[in-house]
């Protein structure tokens, strides 16, 4: 990401940066093929305990490749998905960043609107959404909570999800971080919604030096 000023000596750009928890799974591609979704899940399936898996290693497996070629269809900063020990995915989140050379970064105010009507073509907003501007150790930002509805195929019927956006504003940085997240077990919201909040406030934004490497120390310090 690029900055608002100028960076500080041997500092090349930032990294997002998430802590993910107990049961998230980094699903992030670099180059978005079937060959390296499949090497990711792999990895990921070791971290199951096969003794409470309540689906099977292949089904599961499956899942996850499915997942990973899906969330990466935009070429997200990150794409998780948070399981249960069972291996049932209750939450899908992608990270994004928005930025135009030489245009100033919309405020918070002017964000806000444009998060609500944000979404697949074929989702609606289903109920009044919860907005809040608050200030989380990345930056301010505005949180937006509510229930979606979206068409199932052919136009039969439709499918309820709950939603969480966020819109950060890291300081000295030109983009916005825009985190969505979606489930559909909408009896879990409180539950799932606290997991997302929490892995929210771990978001940092890291120094690169020339190379892509994280800085540990010195420069900002």
């Amino acid at each position: 990401m690029t900055t608002s000023g100028g960076l500080p000596p041997g500092v090349d750009g930032f990294a997002c940066r998430f802590d993910l928890q107990a049961g998230w799974v980094d699903l992030t591609l670099q180059g978005g093929s079937k060959a390296e979704a499949t090497g990711l899940a792999g990895s990921a399936l070791d971290e199951f305990n096969p003794l409470e898996l309540q689906v099977s290693k292949r089904g599961l497996m499956n899942d996850l490749i499915d997942r990973a070629m899906d969330l990466n269809s935009d070429d997200p900063i990150l794409a998780a998905s948070y399981y249960g020990r069972d291996g049932v995915s209750l939450i899908n989140l992608v990270v994004d960043s928005y930025g135009e050379d030489g245009a100033p970064r919309p405020s918070r105010e002017e964000v806000q609107p444009l998060l609500v009507r944000s979404g697949p073509d074929n989702t609606v907003v289903a109920s009044e959404p919860d907005i809040s501007y608050l200030d989380i150790p990345a930056g301010p930002a505005v949180r937006i909570q509510a229930m979606a509805k979206a068409k199932r195929m052919f136009g039969f019927g439709s499918r309820l999800n709950e939603f969480i956006k966020y819109a950060v504003f890291p300081p000295n940085i030109e983009q916005l971080i825009v985190i969505t997240a979606n489930w559909q077990d909408i009896q879990r919201t409180d539950e799932l919604a606290q997991v997302t909040d929490g892995l929210v406030a771990t978001m940092r934004n890291v120094p690169l030096d020339a190379n892509g490497q994280e800085i540990v120390s010195g420069p900002l310090e």
